[in-house]
């Protein structure tokens, strides 16, 4: 096994796995129990690290959904941050409402 080729290189980036990788792999139901162990621990997510945020059903016109989806990868989280910028602005402007 030693003449193995490394998986990743100087910089730690892993190569592309080649066929002859795929032929010297081993399933892991041959790993020994621990070793099984130990790799099904480490797949659980930790703790998450922000405040949990609920999962909502909304319906938005299609230019709206589109725009915010063209943005690219995060752009929930965008929209989240939009509208919460709109809360505090509207909660603003009730105070002053009210106050008047």
């Amino acid at each position: 096994m030693a003449s193995r080729k490394r998986l990743t290189n100087a910089a730690g980036e892993v190569r592309e796995l080649t066929a002859e990788d795929a032929k010297t792999a081993l399933p892991f139901s041959s790993l020994p129990a621990g070793e099984q162990q130990v790799l099904l621990l480490l797949r659980k997510r930790g703790p998450q690290k922000t405040p949990r945020k609920v999962p909502v059903s909304i319906r938005l016109s299609r230019e709206v959904a589109e725009g915010l989806r063209a943005t690219g990868k995060g752009w929930q989280g965008r929209a989240d941050d939009a509208l919460r910028a709109w809360l505090r602005h509207g909660e603003t402007r009730g105070k002053q409402a009210r106050a008047h």
